[in-house]
């Protein structure tokens, strides 16, 4: 089931790996450099552009793959764990002969097969879609289309309403579901208004795209695209923006079923929830005025061109699984024209991603076996406890924060949880259909096991085990409705995790994206929720304004750096990750001069370890974008360009100018009075 509800769970935060403590003021020979020199670049200068000299030589000698839109750290260890870990266990499986039915390796085997068998997939051209299609062009009225999308929204169909499920931002123990809004091909909709050349360009390359995919299809329609966009444009009018929807309070309306369905009673919303196998006496609305402008808008637009739309969305779905034509004017627009990708993966490569995609996680259990070592977890739970340790130290020291909330704040750390490398209890996917030439029903069955997956969760017990993303994730991520930070077994790799580095490097890595997800749970979302996952009030009328003073005053500085020309940085909309670098940066430095107890380390390579610690902060941020996925990421993501991340903290540092001597004029030292400091 797609969701649409309010969601805070994934970060994208990452950075190389702590190390244990040590305390000799020697050089100790059995570390590794962590950091390669190479990577510098010693033309620039550290304080007027860290990036540039920190990453400068990476950058030159890594230009981005024609097969990727950025390419980095993250790009790097991801592809290392799908187009080669992930794919020696799943051609080990499939040697295996007489594989039964159900099991892991049946799946997985079976799945990536039918994705390779194109000549199936060519010689069934749409007929997999024609049971679809009969029933879209079946459509006479809003209640036949709120049924028919509400059916297809099972596999993953998009409309202009979505239902999720997940727990209650009030009551994080019991699951209930959402209504959001949905529905815009182009993802955000700043993509239908602004007026600039290149976004202009991604609209009439739109409708192009649209034209070109009906007209392989030798669907009837006339110039469905102009039509489409039309429609769309219309709706994203009526949307809440990505920063308004930041906000968990108004994104929050509670309801009878009986209630939500007066908002929009010409879409028969009992009809799509029955479709969808929805039973629930209760909603959680994201937007009121949005269902009931909605409503205007769906009944004044033709039956003919919702049924349009609905076609093209189910086009839009599947096109990776249709015949090449289809599969390469997909790529063409959303990865081409969108971010830069100049060329698609080979077939093979992407079938490996496409299984991991569908079967993530009997994947990932292969995958830690053979990956994962155990004692890593005992490892980086000591840094988390570190981490920990350091928080609770800063908000004792905080002069803006009054003591009755410093009190509420500790509650709230101390209750924090954690959840290292994979689940402790794996679940069971065997029924689950996968054969090894049919890719399309294979695409549905998974669709259809996730969606009832989901559904069946309203109204009982959230499972506080369950794990929102796959062991070989490179990732992490902080879930503020179970106050909880998960750290998957991908991210706890090299150059994100390298335990036999110096602990500078590491704790400029992994420890700071340990701080980073631990200061999720106090940035501007986070800290609406309390100790037990809670959307609640704990703070005071007087600490929250200062607050909301100084992370204005972080939104405002973000909002000062261009991207790109005519794109800035949206300091409203990355607020919540912005905050979490600096925090996470900030607990790092300081849990590493800690775990010296005073002796400090000789320095390496010539560098200090105050040195060190910066540069492994640089090194896994370091990172090639094409220009267009650096447009897309400016409008669509809460994450800042990775440059920015880099950058953008350092200035309000003082042990970054402390580290690295940076004199009075340097352009990334920023005078005391202007200098942000939060946690």
């Amino acid at each position: 089931m797609k969701s649409a509800a309010f969601r805070v769970a994934a970060l994208a935060l990452v950075v190389s790996l702590a190390g244990c403590k040590k305390e000799k003021e020697e050089t100790d020979t059995s570390k590794v450099p962590g950091f390669d020199v190479s990577s510098l670049d010693s033309a620039a200068k550290a304080c007027d552009d860290f990036d540039a000299y920190a990453n400068g030589g990476w950058k030159k000698k890594n230009p981005i793959p024609g097969t990727e839109s950025r390419w980095g750290a993250f790009g790097i260890l991801d592809k290392e764990n799908k187009e080669v870990r992930l794919k020696g266990i799943i051609e080990e499986i499939t040697k295996v002969q007489d594989r039964k039915k159900g099991t892991e390796e049946q799946q997985i085997a079976d799945y990536y097969q039918s994705f390779l068998d194109t000549a199936t997939v060519e010689k069934r051209a749409l007929e997999p879609l024609k049971p679809y299609l009969d029933k879209i062009n079946a459509v006479a009225s809003l209640k036949d289309l709120a049924a028919v999308t509400g059916e297809m929204q099972k596999v993953g169909v998009e409309t202009v309403i979505g239902f999720g499920v997940e727990g209650d931002l009030r009551n994080s123990k019991v699951n209930i579901l959402y209504q959001g809004q949905g529905g815009l091909s182009l993802g955000e909709r700043s993509y239908y208004d602004r007026t600039d050349s290149s976004t202009v360009k991604v609209r009439g390359e739109f409708v192009k795209h649209i034209d070109k995919m009906f007209l392989m299809a030798s669907f009837p329609d006339a110039t469905p695209g102009q039509t489409i966009l039309d429609f769309e444009t219309k709706v994203a009018k009526l949307q809440l923006t990505n920063v308004e929807l930041r906000d968990p309070v108004k994104t929050y309306n509670k309801m009878a079923f009986a209630d939500f369905e007066k908002l929009i009673p010409d879409f028969d919303q009992k009809a799509f929830a029955d479709k969808q196998n929805v039973k629930t006496d209760t909603v959680i609305v994201q937007n009121k005025p949005y269902l009931q402008n909605l409503n205007k808008l769906l009944k004044a637009t033709p039956i003919a061109t919702l049924k349009l739309y609905t076609k093209w969305q189910l086009l839009s779905r599947f096109a990776g699984y249709l015949p090449k034509k289809f599969d390469q004017e997909d790529f063409r627009f959303f990865s081409t024209v969108m971010r830069g990708t100049k060329q698609q993966k080979g077939r093979v490569e992407r079938a490996i991603r496409s299984t991991d995609g569908l079967l993530g996680m009997p994947l990932g259990k292969l995958f830690v076996k053979k990956y994962f070592p155990e004692e890593d977890k005992k490892k980086v739970s000591e840094m988390i406890e570190n981490v920990r340790t350091v928080y609770g130290e800063r908000i004792d020291k905080l002069t803006w924060m009054s003591d009755s909330t410093k009190a509420k704040a500790h509650k709230k750390l101390k209750a924090f949880t954690y959840k290292i490398g994979y689940p402790d209890k794996w679940k069971d996917y065997s029924t689950i259909e996968i054969a090894p030439d049919k890719l399309f029903e294979n695409v549905i069955s998974a669709s259809l096991f996730a969606h009832k997956e989901s559904v069946e969760k309203i109204g009982k017990e959230v499972d506080k085990k369950e794990w929102l993303m796959t062991p070989q994730t490179v990732n992490a991520y902080y879930n503020p409705l179970n106050n909880e930070v998960v750290f998957p077994a991908g991210i706890l790799q090299p150059p994100f995790y390298n335990r036999n580095a110096d602990d500078a490097i590491n704790y400029g890595g992994i420890i700071a994206v340990i701080g980073h997800e631990f200061t999720h749970g106090f940035d501007d979302q986070g800290s609406q929720f309390d100790d037990e996952g809670n959307l609640k009030n704990w703070w005071t009328a007087s600490d929250r304004a200062n607050f909301d003073k100084l992370t204005k005053r972080y939104i405002d500085y973000f909002s000062g750096i261009e991207a790109l020309p005519g794109f800035k940085i949206n300091g409203a909309l990355t607020i919540g990750e912005n905050v979490a670098d600096l925090g996470g940066l900030t607990l790092a430095y300081y849990a590493l001069e800690k775990s010296f107890n005073g002796k400090e380390p000789a320095p390496i390579d010539g560098f200090t370890w105050k040195q060190r610690f910066f540069l492994g902060w640089a090194q896994v941020w370091h990172m090639n974008t094409t220009d267009e996925a650096l447009r897309n990421q400016v409008q669509t993501d809460p994450h800042s360009p990775a440059r920015d991340r880099i950058n953008g903290p350092l200035p309000h540092l003082k042990e970054f100018q402390a580290a690295w001597t940076c004199g009075a004029g340097s352009k990334m030292i920023l005078p005391d009075s202007s200098r942000i400091v939060i946690w």
